[in-house]
């Protein structure tokens, strides 16, 4: 059976992805673990971390063992952290893989030394100190339990300690200072119990781009290795270059007299224009809250404002009356030309934040790189 090329395509440059990997680096003193998880933010995690280990990614960070698992093939000689497990966890293939894996509790420690004699080797651990998110690592109270724990297991050798920053992409937070000095509190303790951690990291995108007493030995970039501003403003500001390109055909297009209700529930009612319907919908990622609020796209280099509400596997656009566009015209949803709308457009007019519009990408959407 011949195969049907689907009338959508997310284009990964992935030059630009080096190229963000490089400039990064080129701001700090510390190794770059480029964070690859969730599939490389909808990108792919394994040409994404390819790519990245090209621009001078030392390390990569992956959020779940099991994804860590998958990038082993491709790229066997680059360390890989990973910090989710679950409490039931068989954590022996990571371990004699050479994963290096996250401590946050004491049970946490007990799954990873159970899994390093299973695999008769020691495993390589990050101690996670919860400096501010209240989502992973030990609180101070209880950190020095943790490092005990640690510390006592024949099994387990303490490689880093790391935290995670709640609010350094928001400008004029005194956060970052309370985490930052709370975080090397936590180190200065734990090598007065004996740990000898080779490295510490603290610093997300915004760490690294605005944060540098924060970069410490490692930094761990996610967002801004795609092209993207942590804060959702503008890239190019920065230095960096968006990564994806997201584009469909038009599969329809159609003459509509005045008054005519779009989509379900008839929200929005258009007309005498022409229509256009794009084969992408809230299941390949364009989000339905975006509906009725503003976002729209470039077809062949004209702007055309979404209408009505976006449905599973489509969404309506409207082309002016004028627009000479016919089906199979090239539809940028989002990308980085002139003229194209951005990934932070649609972030805004869904209400929410950059990465949930890239890693919302369905897995009908094609991932082509060039």
């Amino acid at each position: 059976m011949a195969f049907m090329r689907p009338p959508c395509r997310a284009l990964i440059d992935l030059g630009a992805l080096t190229r963000n990997v490089g400039l990064l680096r080129d701001r700090t003193d510390a190794e770059v673990m480029a964070i690859v998880k969730a599939d490389g933010y909808g990108h792919g995690a394994v040409r994404s971390a390819a790519a990245a280990v090209a621009g001078g990614a030392s390390r990569l960070g992956i959020a779940h063992a099991s994804e860590a698992l998958s990038l082993l093939g491709e790229l066997p000689e680059v360390p890989i952290f990973s910090w989710i497990f679950g409490a039931g966890s068989d954590l022996a293939p990571a371990v004699d893989a050479g994963i290096e894996l996250s401590a946050g509790a004491p049970w946490a420690v007990e799954a990873i030394a159970a899994g390093a004699r299973t695999a008769g080797r020691t495993a390589r651990v990050h101690l996670a100190l919860d400096s501010g998110m209240a989502r992973e690592g030990a609180r101070i109270e209880q950190w020095d339990e943790l490092v005990a724990v640690a510390l006592a297991e024949r099994r387990i050798e303490v490689v880093g300690i790391w935290s995670h920053l709640a609010c350094a992409d928001e400008p004029g937070s005194h956060e970052t200072v309370r985490q930052t000095e709370l975080f090397i509190d936590a180190v200065t303790r734990a090598e007065r119990a004996g740990a000898t951690p080779e490295m510490r990291h603290l610093a997300n995108s915004a760490g690294t781009l605005w944060h540098p007493e924060t970069h410490f030995e490692v930094v761990r970039p996610g967002i801004s290795l795609y092209g993207l501003a942590p804060d959702g403003s503008n890239p190019a500001e920065h230095g960096l270059s968006p990564v994806m390109r997201l584009e469909a055909e038009l599969v329809s297009v159609r003459e509509v007299p005045a008054a005519t209700p779009v989509s379900y529930g008839g929200t929005a009612t258009v007309g005498p224009t022409r229509l256009g319907t794009v084969p992408l919908g809230y299941a390949d990622g364009a989000p339905r809250q975006a509906s009725g609020r503003g976002a729209w796209v470039s077809v062949e280099g004209h702007r055309a404002e979404v209408v009505g509400r976006i449905c599973m596997d489509q969404f309506v656009v409207d082309l002016g009356p004028e627009s000479t566009a016919r089906a199979g015209d090239t539809v940028t949803v989002f990308g980085a030309g002139p003229g194209d709308p951005g990934v932070d457009d649609w972030a805004r007019a869904a209400d929410t934040v950059n990465y949930t519009i890239t890693t919302s990408l369905g897995p009908r959407v094609p991932r082509e790189y060039v």
